[in-house]
């Protein structure tokens, strides 16, 4: 059996399918993991998450920021050219139910190297298995209170963590750094708007703040979201995988038990 992440889809289901034969993946031998972002933008998020649901016995995954977005059309109505398809759907609670269900982090252990899996990263004051708790707590809200958390975690404040913050505002603030973050102000509170790769005195990747011990050597960050990075972090334990395959990239996965990267570009 082998085990693969892979990057931001964004709704790129041919370039999907062309990924899947590459790696020649068997729904019975063989387990995606999509590092979130399976939606939006791209042409064919319907048939993506057709994909996912004919083969979920095999297929999970980690909630994004366009996954969010989503789950919130479908939940509260509204348009979007690239989703109407699936708001409009009759599968479209079907489509609510399997998203919804999906963490923010996931951890796996293959062959003694820990993963963990998120969309946008985990930030230098939180320890994996910290942003693992506070994955769990958002997991239970979409669980049982979707509605009010689905119509409340827009915004970009609180921008700095608190350990004392409750409720919405908690909420927020947990799903912003771990689905939207790249750039961390001086402070350590979140800059949003940045997304380019131009050096600043201000701002810092979130990767590159990590202390030298956060990871232990056989503990790996795998992420996707920064389309820019192309993959590159230049941090052998912090993995990045979105390649930009909706802005016209490519589509990559990463095989845990190896290593190994696997892509395609974009048609």
């Amino acid at each position: 059996m082998a085990h693969y992440v892979i990057g931001d889809v964004q709704g790129c289901f041919e370039e999907l399918l062309d990924l899947t034969k590459l790696i020649e993946f068997s729904s019975i031998n063989d387990r995606l993991i999509f590092a979130g972002d399976l939606v939006n933008r791209g042409p064919q998020s319907l048939e993506v998450l057709d994909f996912c649901l004919k083969n979920k016995n095999a297929v999970s995954g980690v909630l994004g920021n366009h996954d969010f977005y989503l789950l919130y059309l479908l939940q509260h109505g509204g348009e979007d050219s690239s989703l109407n398809k699936i708001i409009n759907s009759s599968n479209a609670e079907e489509y609510f139910n399997w998203l919804s269900a999906l963490p923010l982090v996931k951890n796996i252990e293959i062959k003694n190297n820990i993963f963990w899996i998120v969309h946008a990263g985990i930030p230098p004051f939180w320890k994996p298995s910290i942003a693992y708790q506070y994955s769990q707590e958002i997991e239970d809200q979409l669980k049982n209170n979707s509605k009010e958390l689905l119509e409340n975690i827009w915004g970009d404040h609180p921008s700095s963590w608190q350990d004392s913050y409750q409720g919405l505002e908690r909420h927020r603030c947990i799903i912003n750094h771990l689905t939207r973050m790249r750039y961390l102000n001086n402070d350590n509170s979140l800059n949003l708007k940045k997304k380019d790769l131009l050096p600043s005195k201000e701002l810092s990747p979130w990767f590159n703040l990590l202390e030298e011990d956060s990871l232990a050597p056989n503990e790996y960050i795998v992420f996707g979201h920064w389309a820019s990075l192309n993959g590159q972090t230049n941090i052998k334990n912090i993995i990045g995988l979105d390649t930009g395959c909706v802005w016209g990239g490519s589509l990559t996965a990463l095989r845990l038990e190896d290593m190994k990267i696997f892509s395609v570009q974009k048609k």
